[in-house]
């Protein structure tokens, strides 16, 4: 059996579909039996709709990609009223990733939220791409600390904090959110990065860096995924570069109770299928009836 015990929720299996990567999950709906998801984390939203960062948006590399949308989204209450009525219709757990521009907006988002039917907040601390807000929790312990506390008493959902690698200290980082009342955490979200235009002679992104995803960080994701499960007592989700049900398994192993697919999404977009099944057939070869069994053995 794959079903996962997630902050209080029983999820068909530990298989989440990132924030960025899959849309409102509508958009997959002729591609795969989004059913058979363990959840759907939304587009990240802001209080108000954002357009998003002007120029390139996305460049490809060797082993994944760079990203610089800018969490363009429609807003929370757009979102609310349209985006959710549908999602809470797909018999998965629905997530709505929440960023913010400054701690009334993360307050206020929070308390709309709340008031609807949705499973969870993952409450996203760590967006690379935005000037204002988002990185700026997510480096400093004390900063993350506020908003964490703050948002903790607008809301009875659910809480997940998503974690930028960028962090001062992650494992500091991992434990100020728990003691501020989380309910669980999610990392690690993109790795800073950039990329070049040689015959432009300039970066490809308007705002120069941008945030790296896919096989290439999964290494990296696994060991802070790893430490931060060793020291936290509240369920960890963890990514970064999942791309096969044994990608996912070590995540397991490390001591995730679930995992989030982002880029491999965009690769072959029913991936999420793939990944539940050959999880589903290692742990029937090898005699694992519970991913109780394996989680955080390592």
């Amino acid at each position: 059996m794959l079903t996962v015990n997630l902050c209080g929720k029983t999820l068909k299996n530990p298989v989440i579909c990132a924030s960025g990567t899959f849309g409102y999950g509508s958009e997959y709906a002729d591609m795969l039996d989004l059913s058979k998801l363990g959840g759907i984390s939304s587009k990240g939203l802001t209080l108000v709709p954002k357009y998003g960062n002007e120029g390139q948006r996305l460049a490809e590399t060797a082993s994944g990609i760079i990203n610089s949308i800018g969490l363009q989204n429609p807003g929370v209450e757009h979102f609310i009223a349209h985006e959710l009525p549908d999602m809470l219709k797909m018999d998965t757990c629905i997530l709505a990733n929440l960023g913010g521009a400054g701690i009334e907006d993360y307050e206020k988002g929070a308390e709309l939220l709340d008031a609807t039917d949705v499973h969870m907040i993952e409450l996203n601390i760590s967006c690379p791409n935005v000037k204002a807000g988002g990185i700026a929790y997510g480096v400093k312990s004390e900063s993350a600390k506020e908003v964490v506390s703050r948002v903790r008493k607008c809301t009875t959902k659910p809480l997940i904090v998503k974690l930028s690698p960028q962090a001062e200290n992650l494992v500091d980082m991992a434990l100020t959110c728990q003691d501020a009342g989380a309910d669980g955490l999610s990392l690690v979200n993109t790795f800073t990065a950039m990329a070049i235009d040689l015959e432009k002679r300039k970066p490809i992104f308007n705002n120069v860096y941008a945030g790296l995803s896919g096989p290439a960080i999964k290494p990296i994701a696994l060991r802070m995924v790893h430490q931060v499960c060793k020291a936290v007592q509240v369920p960890v989700v963890g990514l970064g570069g999942i791309a096969s049900g044994r990608d996912a398994l070590e995540f397991i192993m490390a001591g995730a109770t679930a995992i989030q697919v982002g880029t491999a999404n965009f690769i072959k977009p029913d991936i999420t299928m793939d990944i539940i099944t050959q999880m589903q057939q290692w742990c029937d070869k090898n005699g694992v009836k519970s991913l109780d069994e394996i989680r955080g053995i390592v």
